[in-house]
């Protein structure tokens, strides 16, 4: 079994794979409601194709251990997590393409960070940490097949290790 340490999510590291979703220090702030609030506009795009935008609920339970079996990917839109409980969560994604396990990689999410996969990009389910957590979802919807899943061989099943 190959092991894994989770890197810092950061934009640059994420960029082959998506979007970190963040107010960070390049996302513009813009004040709104008489300067009561700053809406930080436009930190990704969703792509949906000829589908829509939804939002969903997923609540997830950490895995454990944390052993990375089965990842799947959206050929047709791509798909955002942004946590709600101010906890960190594990991402762990591969490029678009043949599914490749040793390309997989592992970041650690910030509590104030999301991610929005790109069309395409392998990624395994969600990898709550610390306790059931809850995330906002967009998501595709529409006509179409838009999941892949592959099942790791047991030679290829990845441990993650803090």
């Amino acid at each position: 079994m190959r092991n894994l340490v989770p890197e810092p999510l950061t934009a640059d590291a994420f960029a082959p794979f998506g979007d970190v979703i963040e107010a960070g220090p390049h996302a513009e702030a813009i004040p709104i409601n008489a300067g009561w609030a700053t809406r930080f506009d436009a930190l990704s795009h969703v792509a949906v194709g000829d589908g829509h935008a939804v939002l969903s609920l997923f609540r997830a339970r950490p895995l454990e251990p944390p052993t990375l079996k089965v990842f799947e990917r959206h050929p047709l839109g791509s798909q955002a997590f942004v946590p709600l409980q101010g906890r960190p969560f594990l991402v762990a994604v591969a490029p678009p393409g043949d599914f490749d396990p040793a390309a997989v990689r592992v970041f650690r999410a910030q509590a104030s960070q999301g991610v929005n996969y790109a069309r395409g990009t392998w990624h395994h389910f969600l990898l709550a940490l610390e306790a059931e957590s809850d995330f906002l979802v967009v998501d595709r919807e529409g006509p179409g097949d838009n999941l892949d899943e592959v099942e790791l061989a047991p030679a290829d099943w990845i441990a993650v290790r803090p």
